[in-house]
């Protein structure tokens, strides 16, 4: 690469220095995309990063076009090329879509034949009161009924047969879609309930789940075959590993930079613990749940919590053969956990068989759960 004639000045030898560490960070961030967890685990830490890694390239673009060595800019800028599939699963452009204009017109074209679908992690409907809200539960059934969805997945799902929380009789009671599908992973006091549920309007016709193992985990996946007129399609409802940090996790991460160094390191090794042994786990559930849907004799949809990102080995495999109703129809970027101190981004999907269409995909900005819920609209027969 020609520079010039002129030298670089000591300051921009020690920039280009950083800029080539944050193209091999960058590098690496893509790859641990492809690489499973089991083989090398740590590589997922940097498919974590991946966000901050290419904002920090793209300050380098930046940097080096406001100079006179604007060629330098390419390096960091052929290196964001190369991930920008991994990009677009972050934030997306689309600036219209073709119908219908608005979510809420979708009382008025029914007609139509589209099907409305939601992924919802509803944190247990605030069981434990994080919010601090009595009435964050009631104001979570009321979303839902509003939206209206035609099939809802719902991840972290909890019933009680005793007390206030009946969710399921009540979600049977106010939402349009009165057939479900629920399957519990954590039974307690022969009343208590934690598990995966599934919602529809139109009849199931037959229910399977893949057992992931594990005491008192709430992470599963739920399959539903469908009936929608002359069409049978499988939905699977997917919960991946969680990293399960603990209030104590959060707040280490909060004041590191106040913690003593013995406290600095073994904290960071109980982060690390977690992380590893949650994307090693993540990885063999991601490998198990994409070998069954590979032998699906329907067409499918995928919803869920992977609890990774778009640039994760999870995101990759699921998404594989399958289009991504974001990166169709959704707009600006995709955050959808709001929990904990850590900022996040978007690690709830609905993704489907590259035979239906996505419409209006939305992301509903409500603070009822960790989560938000997502929507769209899916058309299984596009012309």
């Amino acid at each position: 690469m020609k520079l010039g004639k002129s030298k670089l000045s000591v300051l921009n030898k020690i920039i280009l220095a950083i800029n080539l560490l944050a193209v091999i960070v960058l590098l690496i961030s893509e790859a641990a995309t492809y690489i499973c967890p089991e083989r090398f685990w740590i590589l997922a830490i940097f498919g974590l990063g991946y966000p901050i890694a290419v904002a920090i390239n793209f300050l380098f673009v930046s940097y080096w076009l406001i100079t006179t060595r604007k060629i330098l800019s390419l390096i960091s800028l052929i290196t964001i090329l190369i991930g920008s599939n991994i990009l677009l699963g972050f934030v997306q452009y689309n600036i219209k879509t073709k119908f219908p204009e608005r979510m809420h017109d979708y009382k008025a074209i029914k007609d139509k034949e589209k099907v409305k679908i939601m992924s919802y992690n509803v944190r247990l409907f605030d069981l434990y009161n994080w919010w601090h809200n009595l009435e964050t539960r009631g104001k979570m059934f009321n979303l839902i009924t509003d939206e209206s969805p035609d099939i809802a997945c719902f991840q972290e799902f909890f019933h009680s047969d005793r007390g206030a929380f009946h969710n399921l009789d009540t979600l049977v009671e106010f939402m349009n879609a009165k057939n479900y599908h629920v399957e519990y992973t954590i039974n307690l006091r022969k009343s208590d309930h934690w598990g995966m549920a599934t919602f529809s309007k139109y009849p199931i016709v037959n229910k399977g789940k893949l057992e992931f193992g594990g005491k008192y985990s709430n992470n599963s996946c739920i399959y539903s075959d469908i009936k929608i007129n002359d069409d049978t399609i499988r939905v699977y409802n997917i919960h991946l590993q969680s990293i399960n940090f603990m209030k104590k996790d959060y707040s280490f991460m909060d004041s590191l930079i106040d913690k003593d160094q013995d406290a600095q390191i073994e904290g960071s090794k109980r982060i690390l613990w977690l992380l590893k042994k949650a994307y090693i786990k993540r990885a063999k559930q991601t490998d198990m749940v994409a070998e069954h849907i590979s032998h699906s004799p329907y067409p499918v949809i995928v919803c869920g919590d992977f609890n990774d990102p778009p640039s994760s080995y999870a995101y990759h495999i699921l998404s594989h053969n399958l289009k991504d109703a974001f990166r169709e129809t959704g707009r600006g970027f995709g955050q959808t956990f709001i929990g904990g101190s850590v900022p996040s981004f978007r690690i709830d999907y609905i993704l489907h068989d590259k035979k239906f269409k996505a419409y209006q995909f939305t992301t509903i900005h409500k603070p009822y759960s960790d989560h938000y819920p997502i929507t769209c609209l899916l058309d299984l027969h596009p012309e």
